[in-house]
């Protein structure tokens, strides 16, 4: 797979509390230049970053996140607000909670109206396969399934672990056909990224790749002259 393919695939992304508007705009800048899936950002930055890339870039952006128990509504509240500021995809955390709980039902009726108010824009929904057992990962490629959302995602990136490949071959084994999969949280190497892809995962949530490309450019420039 060459890496055209594999930042296709990438939604290239920053969401430490200290990113500046500098900073949006680097990876911005970067998500145009090496044709990323999107660039993921602070739902605060979403209205600039529209504004500053119009049209050439695919913006998305977080919502309950990282923890998830956020209410509904306000996730629903959240969700729309994005959408009207510019997102062009969502990714949402579920109520882990309610996962230890076995509220399936609850879970699946919250994904649904998120994804209602995020008025036919692409859902991902994050369950942070690090905190949950198999059996519950399996149970929420269900809820996912069932709830019109678009994506599965493993992970937010910010709790005591990131994407696995045995998780992502458990995904593709358990959620419907129109559910694609995203590997995020901890890929550090070309090699992971294609293995994820190859795994099943459509979409890397990392900002690594494009980091990883970036130095290598460097170093062949400097070996050039």
């Amino acid at each position: 797979m060459n890496l055209t393919d594999i930042l296709a695939k990438c939604d290239h992304t920053l969401l430490g509390q200290t990113a500046t508007w500098a900073d949006i705009q680097a990876i911005c800048d970067d998500g145009m230049k090496y044709h990323t899936a999107s660039v993921c950002i602070p739902a605060a930055y979403i209205k600039p970053a529209k504004e500053y890339v119009g049209d050439r870039l695919t913006l998305c952006t977080v919502i309950g996140f990282p923890n998830g128990y956020a209410t509904t509504a306000s996730k629903c509240f959240m969700a729309a607000d994005a959408v009207e500021n510019g997102a062009d995809e969502v990714d949402m955390v579920i109520n882990i909670g309610w996962a230890k709980d076995g509220k399936w039902e609850e879970i699946t009726k919250e994904i649904a109206a998120v994804k209602a108010a995020c008025k036919g824009r692409i859902l991902k929904v994050i369950i942070e396969t690090c905190l949950l057992t198999d059996d519950e990962k399996i149970a929420l490629c269900k809820c996912v399934s069932d709830s019109g959302a678009d994506y599965i995602k493993t992970s937010t990136g910010f709790s005591t672990a990131g994407a696995t490949f045995a998780d992502v071959e458990l995904f593709a084994k358990n959620v419907a056909p129109h559910v694609k999969i995203k590997a995020a949280g901890g890929i550090s190497s070309i090699e992971d990224a294609e293995k994820f892809i190859a795994l099943g995962a459509d979409r890397l949530g990392t900002s690594r790749i494009v980091k990883l490309i970036k130095a290598d450019e460097a170093a062949k420039a400097g070996g050039s002259h």
